[in-house]
């Protein structure tokens, strides 16, 4: 004799209960995110956020590092320069002209305020910069005046360039005159050790293993 077949009722949930249910999803999903997070953080050590002078330095770095092989200038003292000369990026001649250098340059219609050092005092004076269109721009610009020196000594910066050391490198920037401030060359240098910038030094990446 055949079964006869019952009818599956559909229950229908309690809208308390599916709330329920949906805010355990939504807590398991919110845990797992939280932990990909830390794993991603511990698996980076410099961690997912990087400080903006770290960012700076790094992409100072890329072109200091092309313009050592093709200028041989010293990457660690080209970016210190950068940070000095500029504030982090932050002066006002960085952000309007893209000028990292204070590079001065004329036909440019705006003028700026810069301190000199003259007769043992500081003085403000005013005059005008040279204009890039990015960063890159300003330090090739830069890389150019070290190894092709001025209109009137083609060897000026030749000395920061050959020079052994960082340190002999920075002092050479005074003696040439690329700056007024006659502590100069020691704030160059603080910025290097303070940043480990020598880092990108070829001799450095070579030892590390980093160099391409």
């Amino acid at each position: 004799m055949p079964k006869k077949k019952r009818k599956k009722r559909n229950r229908k949930q309690h809208p308390l209960m599916l709330m329920l249910k949906i805010g355990l999803i939504a807590i398991i999903f919110f845990v797992f995110s939280i932990a990909f997070m830390a794993k991603q953080l511990l698996d980076r050590p410099e961690g997912v956020f990087i400080s903006y002078e770290q960012q700076f330095i790094e992409k100072a770095a890329e072109n200091a590092i092309l313009l050592e092989s093709t200028h041989g200038i010293r990457p660690s003292v080209a970016i210190a320069q950068a940070i000095l000369e500029s504030n982090w990026g932050k002066s006002e001649l960085a952000q309007e002209e893209q000028n990292y250098y204070g590079i001065k340059g004329y036909g440019n219609e705006e003028k700026y305020v810069t301190k000199e050092f003259e007769n043992n005092e500081w003085i403000e004076i005013e005059t005008e910069f040279r204009t890039y269109d990015s960063m890159k721009a300003s330090m090739e610009d830069y890389a150019d005046l070290l190894r092709d020196g001025t209109e009137w000594d083609e060897n000026l910066y030749q000395e920061v360039i050959e020079a052994p050391t960082y340190e002999a490198s920075a002092e050479a920037l005074k003696t040439a005159g690329y700056a007024t401030d006659p502590e100069y060359p020691e704030k160059v240098i603080s910025l290097i050790e303070e940043y480990d910038l020598d880092q990108y030094d070829r001799e450095n990446r070579i030892k590390e293993g980093t160099d391409t």
